[in-house]
């Protein structure tokens, strides 16, 4: 997720305090654009901004360079407020109370996780996929070991995997994040790693594409091949180890305020972005969940939410329902509609995936079946595994015609909303087959919000590996297994001291479902 101006150096910083994501003439066009995504007529509204003065929203940075003077800040807040009483027409088909999400999911899954089913099979709402099935009587893959009631010993390779995975995924897509694909592209082909198959690097890189598409922030200095030297601190590392305090904290029966008042202990609001920083705000003011998603939030629909899931999956290892309702609760905190179900789709994914019954299309489809049939997420997720299948799966360089259709279809969407990036994200797990590189690489090279992208493929594909030693020491080595986080005091620790805290918060949450069952 973005911290700071794309390309803006120490030196480079204004003398005045732009503080990102939060700003209302900053907020205003988002809003419209939300507004424009949802159905509602917010054209009255947008002609009085404009007539005023008013700007559109920043393309890719958090903030505009100037703020607004007092008259035309106030009068963004109440054109926000004018909006948010607007009726959006698609409210039916995307409601974010979990009975009418549940109601709006035919599939909604019920424990044990589906069974082994090799191949690509149908998703909800679409048809069969054409093209040969592989043999159904195939060997399983190393997670079919896992049994119905795993320990600790069976549970912590495989959640160390996730963990090294979700890290080298995320610092994979550090440097190119805020780039838009042409710069992605381009400072891999001028080094000689296109297709993406390696981390980025600037050795061999050109001036004059240096120049046109700098590094993010201070990538150059922690995420390049020649400077990487364990994991640097990101929030996409961050929140998942809350989520780990969160569960150990509070236990798997969490309500939102929990999640209100671990945020408020452990979490500097300055390590916040989007929807979480709206939502931060909002609980200072005094604004109490599930209000803070919504009060003059127009990031609800984007990928915050959804890169929080991991230890809701990772802990209900084979329940993608059980952890589609945690991440539920851990969603509302910050988004409504499509943010939640991005949260939920993830989290059941990765449920199945721990649960090493079915394949990486099987754990697609346990995540789709937890999001509403027809809605946008939905449709855009069944859009992306499509044209993953649409192309040679056992071609790197294939993937990047996958790549500009999704571009095509869903380029008018701001580069961290949730749609777009869970369609990349299902393209690219489908199109690799879930083998860790490729879709590592896949995702990253595709876009949008790289490192987010990035983490998540690389917690399912590390999962479906089954143990750290099953991960190329390409991308496990640099790590030096030690992740720099800004949460508690867990700065320095180790992804196989996560992983043990992990497995015993799953092996606990499975002896309580047991003692419930019986």
């Amino acid at each position: 997720m973005a911290r700071r101006q794309p390309g803006e150096s120490p030196d480079q910083r204004p003398a005045t305090l732009r503080l990102t994501w939060v700003q209302p003439e900053d907020l205003i066009g988002h809003e419209l654009r939300q507004a424009a995504e949802d159905g509602r007529d917010a054209s009255a509204v947008e002609d009085c901004w404009r007539a005023a003065g008013g700007h559109p929203a920043p393309d890719r940075a958090g903030a505009s360079a100037r703020p607004a003077d007092p008259h035309l800040r106030a009068l963004a807040v109440q054109l926000m407020d004018e909006l948010a009483a607007l009726p959006s027409p698609l409210a039916d088909d995307e409601p974010t109370d979990l009975p009418a999400i549940k109601a709006a999911c035919p599939t909604w899954p019920s424990l044990p996780a589906p069974s082994p089913t090799p191949g690509h099979q149908s998703l909800p709402g679409s048809p069969p996929a054409p093209g040969p099935q592989p043999d159904p009587h195939s060997a399983p893959g190393p997670l079919a070991a896992l049994g119905p009631h795993p320990s600790p010993e069976s549970l912590r390779p495989r959640l160390e995997a996730a963990w090294l995975g979700r890290a080298a995924g995320c610092l994979l897509g550090k440097p190119v994040e805020t780039l838009p694909l042409a710069g992605i592209r381009a400072l891999a082909r001028a080094t000689g790693n296109w297709p993406l198959r390696d981390w980025f690097t600037e050795v061999g890189l050109d001036p004059a594409t240096a120049a046109r598409y700098p590094w993010h922030g201070h990538s150059r200095a922690t995420s390049l091949a020649e400077t990487i030297d364990g994991m640097p601190e990101d929030d996409d590392l961050d929140l998942p180890v809350l989520g780990l305090l969160l569960l150990q904290r509070y236990g798997h029966g969490f309500r939102t305020t929990d999640v209100a008042r671990l945020w408020l202990d452990e979490l500097p609001a300055g390590r916040t972005f989007t929807a979480e920083r709206v939502a931060y705000r909002n609980l200072l003011d005094g604004i109490e969940p599930p209000h803070t998603a919504t009060h003059r939030n127009p990031f609800r629909e984007w990928i915050g939410a959804q890169i929080r899931a991991d230890v809701f999956g990772w802990t209900r290892p084979g329940d993608p329902a059980g952890a589609a309702e945690a991440a539920w609760r851990d969603a509302t905190l910050t988004h409504t509609a499509n943010g939640v179900y991005g949260e939920m789709f993830a989290a059941a994914t990765i449920a199945a995936a721990a649960g090493g019954r079915t394949d990486v299309h099987g754990c697609l489809r346990a995540g789709l079946a937890v999001v509403p049939e027809r809605s946008r997420l939905a449709r855009a997720v069944r859009f992306g595994i499509e044209a993953a299948r649409a192309e040679p799966t056992g071609s790197d360089a294939g993937f990047a015609d996958v790549v500009d259709r999704l571009h095509r279809a869903y380029g008018h969407l701001h580069w961290v909303h949730v749609v777009p990036n869970a369609a990349l994200l299902a393209a690219a797990l489908t199109h690799a087959d879930g083998a860790f590189p490729g879709s590592v690489c896949r995702v990253v090279s595709g876009g949008w919000d790289t490192d987010s992208n990035g983490a998540t493929a690389g917690s399912v594909a590390g999962l479906l590996a089954g143990a750290p030693g099953a991960l190329p020491a390409q991308w496990t080595a640099p790590l030096r297994n030690r992740l720099t986080t800004t949460v508690s005091d867990l700065n320095g620790i180790g992804f196989d001291v996560l992983a043990e805290r992990t497995a015993e918060l799953a092996v606990s949450r499975t002896a309580t479902a047991r003692t419930q069952d019986t």
